[in-house]
């Protein structure tokens, strides 16, 4: 990390927000503007910081730009491409939807690493895998920029409350230096060790959420179609053993027939697919895995990558000729 960045992340506070004097002038560049992106931009905007954004959606550049504008009365510039966000910036976050994405965001002409200046950090808060980080991260050595795996959970509502867990791989002493700016987006900012880690955490926490659903919604299945209704089904699961903030946070989305409208059902088919990778990295066999991956990809085949994450449930309610709502 270069004597200009150290700097200004050890001078002492001021008075305004918490922010170090220097901090206020620290550049950061934000690229990935989407369900997590966006509140994750914004609480940075309403922190104080200098942000320069990319989207390939110009809305959520203006969504941004207008939180920002309303809680510290700074600018915010939209960029034309990630490169320009890049340009110039102290650190630069990614927040992208699939290995191929961020690879392209960081190699190619119009990418983050061209443009970096030596001795930023780039900070990637996406889910991926180990082999797509191997290669940006030695692209980024090359160009003496510091990276960090930095991907983070706790949903829609966390990254809008600046609550989320961030676990981060990486260097010990670039993870200090930037983590009194990873705090205000989430408040467990941990450092789990070497360059991959974080990813690694990530993947292997997440694919609970979707093997929970599934199994959550043979429960529910089981239940109803032994005569007991769905929701009363439904709070017995709550009240059990088989208690869960996915049976809390996503049975009644089932009930009510959204299917949670939070996270798209493609999305939730790439973490899947991104578990089975890891596994064949580490040399796992998880056959619980395999049978959750194939499902979710038969579900988005079926209906699309862009419907709400618990449509695989309906692929169930179909074979069974009933659909789980609440009386």
């Amino acid at each position: 990390m270069s004597d200009r960045i150290q700097s200004k992340l050890r001078q002492p506070h001021a008075e305004t927000g918490g922010l170090a004097k220097s901090e206020i002038s620290m550049r950061i560049a934000f690229i990935g503007l989407g369900n997590m992106g966006g509140p994750m931009a914004n609480n940075l905007a309403r922190a104080g910081y200098e942000l320069a954004l990319f989207d390939l959606d110009s809305n959520k550049v203006e969504a941004v730009q207008a939180a920002g504008a309303a809680a510290a009365n700074q600018a915010i510039l939209a960029a034309a491409t990630a490169a320009e966000a890049a340009s110039g910036a102290d650190i630069a976050f990614t927040s992208l939807p699939n290995p191929k994405i961020i690879e392209a965001v960081a190699l190619s002409d119009e990418g983050i690493l061209g443009a970096l200046p030596r001795g930023a950090v780039w900070i990637d808060l996406s889910t991926n895998n180990l082999e797509c980080e191997s290669r940006i991260r030695a692209a980024a050595a090359a160009r003496e920029i510091d990276f960090l795996d930095a991907p983070v959970t706790g949903g829609i509502e966390g990254a809008a409350a600046g609550t989320l867990m961030i676990m981060v791989g990486g260097d010990a002493q670039v993870f200090a230096r930037c983590k009194p700016i990873l705090e205000k987006i989430g408040n467990r900012v941990m450092h789990l060790g070497p360059h991959g880690a974080g990813y690694v955490a990530k993947i292997a926490q997440v694919v609970l959420c979707y093997l929970n659903s599934v199994a959550l919604s043979e429960a529910l299945m089981l239940g109803v179609k032994g005569g007991v209704p769905a929701h009363i089904m439904l709070g017995i699961i709550q009240g059990s053993t088989g208690a869960s903030y996915v049976a809390d946070r996503y049975g009644p989305a089932i009930l009510d027939g959204s299917y949670d409208p939070g996270f798209a059902l493609g999305l939730a088919h790439k973490d899947m697919a991104l578990t089975l990778e890891l596994a064949r990295s580490v040399g796992a066999t998880l056959p619980m895995c395999e049978q959750v991956e194939a499902i979710y990809k038969k579900a988005v085949d079926q209906y699309g990558f862009h419907q709400n994450h618990l449509m695989a449930v309906k692929l169930l309610e179909e074979q069974n000729g009933t659909f789980l709502r609440s009386a």
